[in-house]
Parts: C-alpha cells; structure tokens; sequence
C-alpha cells in the first residue's frame, strides 16, 4: 500500500473538486432546507462517471474500487456538497449486485446505478431489530415461482426519488429449516410497497422513510444471487457502507475546518487575525490531525477491500467509521466555537452541520456497536451482547 496517491486518482480528487466548485454548499443548503434531492448534482456526477466508477467497466462502470468511490464523495462533502445516496446507490446496492447478481440483474441495474439515472435505496433496519440484523422480522415466503414479501423498515434514505429499494429480507433455508437473510429489489411502484417519510430535524436533502411491505409480490428474479449466499451478500455491502460513511465524515470535517480557517485568518479583534492565537489555532490544529488520522484509516479499509481482504477490510472499516465520525462531530464544534455568534447565523452555513455531522456517529452503525466489535474481533475480549 502506498501513502502517495497515483496520477490518476489526484487527477480524480481535481476533477470532482472541480465539479463541486460549480454548486457549492449554498446550492446544497438551499435544497437540503427545502427538502429536494440534490438531482442536478447528482445527474452530472453521474455523466461524468464518478457515481460508477467503482463498478465493472462491462456494465458502465469506472472498473476502479471502493478507494476512488469514497476519494469522490470525500471531495464532494469537502466542498460543502455531500451527496447520501452515494453511500446507498453504488456503494451497497451496486457492489452487492456487481459481486452476487445473475447476468440478468447486473445488466438490468448496473448500468442506470453507475451513470446516475438509477437510485437504489437500501433497507435493513427495523423498528425491533435496531443494529441487530440477526433480528430482523421481514419474510419472504414462496408462492409458486413467485416471493411474497411481508414487514417493516425504518430510516431507509431517498426511498421517493429512488426507483426501487433493495431490501433484506428472511427465507426458509431448504436445508436448516431456519430463516436466513436474503435480498430482494423492490420496484417503488410495486403493490402493497408502501413508505412514508419520518419527520427529521436535522438539515438534509434525502429524507429518511418508514416502509410497509403488504405481501408484497415478486418474481422469481427479484431474488439477488443465491439465497443461500445472501449472508455474504450483505455483509460484502456493510463494509463499502461504513467506508462511505467514513469519507462522508471526513468531507464534513474538512468543509467546516476550511470555513473555519479561512475565517480565523480573516477576522480581525486586536489588530491580528484571531488566528494568530494559540486558543483559537491549536484547536483547529488538533481538528486536522485528528481528521488526517481518520482519513488514514479510511483509506487503508478502502486498501484492504479492494485486494479482497474482507475480515481485515472488516475491521478497519468499522474503524474508520469511528474515528471519522468522532473527527467530523469535534471539527464542526470548533468550527463554530471560532465564528463565535456567526457560527450559528445561516449566513455562514455551518449550524446546520450540528445535526448532519452527528449523524455518523449513529448510521449506519452506532459507535457502541463498533466498540463492540473492535473488542470482540480486535482485542478477542469476551462478547458483551
């Protein structure tokens, strides 16, 4: 692994960078407080290849890995700009159906996924399960060639403007007799598919739904990969997840240090910018060593996905995620605590990151569930749940 990003993946960072310049985060705040998808955002970052570009060339894609699908939304969150459903669409969704779809779903999905024409959304989390997948209550049962889907989910993201979601389900294993997960795409306008949007309040363009699955009727093909293969499935989409997490985390806190910075260096009280002094520079100086340290473990979780390596990946992901979070939430604080007053007028556009910046530390994992699992699996200390 090296330290030093190629030619190739700088001139991906300039190129997103670029790109993101042309909205800016007012653009993004103005849709996020009207509650609109950031759709010509995101129509374009699709036409120039960067919400694909870790998928297989063959179907539109990039042929490129999580790493340069996380450097694009790291960059696009950076610039005030951060784009869910990237977290969603082709890290979960496309990664999941690229590694364990048939012929037959890559081709239907991949390609609308990977140039943007296409969102996925994901649903997993139940009102009764929480972090506990192993609970989940959804049931897909068999109905001559046909599933009939029947349950729940909630905080599932961009189920309105998403053209189907892709949600985990529970079957009868034919040769346990036990239920075990698998996933199946659900086209929105499905019948007895229904979903209603939870009142947040917290700034962001891509709402969070409840969904209600009425015996939900699918055909056969609905299905991802085999059902007895779901489990790998799913967890072969949580890694990507928690690394797109992570550099959502990661943008947050390098917008609000930028904006805070600029400003340190602007700000005049006593005839030198208030930059110049320790109380205000050592806390943005630890905010960026604590962020550079986060995107350090983002990129070798990204690293160690991409050569296959998915217990390590595991791990390093759940990590990453942490750290980054813990960054992001602290970078934002000290953002604001530098404007004084102004941190909190809409003008500068940082209050409304209290509330984004706090949701990495829950979604889509908490921390006390990473902390569970880097003492059990890191530190071989006995389970505590």
């Amino acid at each position: 692994m090296s330290f030093v990003e190629s030619a190739e993946q700088l001139a991906l960072r300039q190129a997103v960078t670029d790109l993101a310049g042309r909205y800016g985060w007012r653009y993004c705040d103005e849709h996020a407080r009207r509650g609109e998808p950031l759709t010509e955002l995101w129509a374009d970052a699709g036409k120039a290849g960067f919400l694909g570009v870790n998928l297989p060339e063959e179907y539109g894609g990039g042929g490129a890995g999580v790493y340069e699908l996380s450097l694009v939304l790291e960059e696009l969150t950076g610039a005030g700009c951060p784009l869910l459903m990237m977290v969603v669409s082709p890290a979960i969704c496309g990664t999941i159906i690229s590694r364990f779809g048939t012929t037959g779903q890559k081709q239907r999905w991949l390609p609308g996924i990977a140039d943007g024409t296409t969102v996925m959304a994901f649903g997993i989390t139940e009102p009764d399960a929480g972090s506990n997948s192993h609970r989940i209550s959804t049931v897909a049962r068999r109905d001559g060639s046909d599933w009939v889907l029947s349950g729940r989910k909630v905080y599932v993201s961009g189920v309105g403007h998403a053209e189907a979601t892709l949600v985990v389900a529970r079957t009868e294993d034919a040769r346990t007799g036990r239920l075990a997960p698998a996933l199946f795409v659900v086209p929105r306008e499905t019948p007895g598919f229904e979903y209603t949007a939870i009142p947040m309040d917290i700034v962001e363009p891509d709402h969070q739904y409840q969904l209600f699955l009425d015996d939900v009727r699918l055909p056969a093909d609905a299905l991802i990969g085999e059902q007895d293969a779901a489990l790998a499935a799913l967890f072969a989409g949580l890694n990507p997840e928690r690394i797109m997490a992570a550099a959502t985390a990661v943008g947050t806190g390098r917008y609000a240090l930028r904006r805070a910075t600029e400003y340190a260096k602007e700000r005049q009280v006593w005839d030198v910018p208030i930059g110049a002094h320790q109380g205000v520079a050592h806390p943005l100086a630890k905010v960026h060593v604590e962020l550079e340290l986060a995107r350090l473990g983002m990129q070798k979780a990204a690293y160690l996905y991409d050569r296959g390596d998915d217990a390590a990946a595991g791990e390093f992901a759940n990590m990453a995620k942490y750290a980054a979070a813990e960054a992001s939430v602290a970078a934002v604080d000290q953002a604001i605590q530098t404007h004084g007053g102004n941190g909190l007028a809409s003008e500068y556009g940082l209050a409304s990151l209290l509330g984004w910046s706090r949701v990495m530390r829950v979604a889509p994992v908490s921390r006390e569930m990473i902390l569970n699992f880097v003492a059990q699996h890191s530190l071989g200390l006995p389970r505590s749940y």
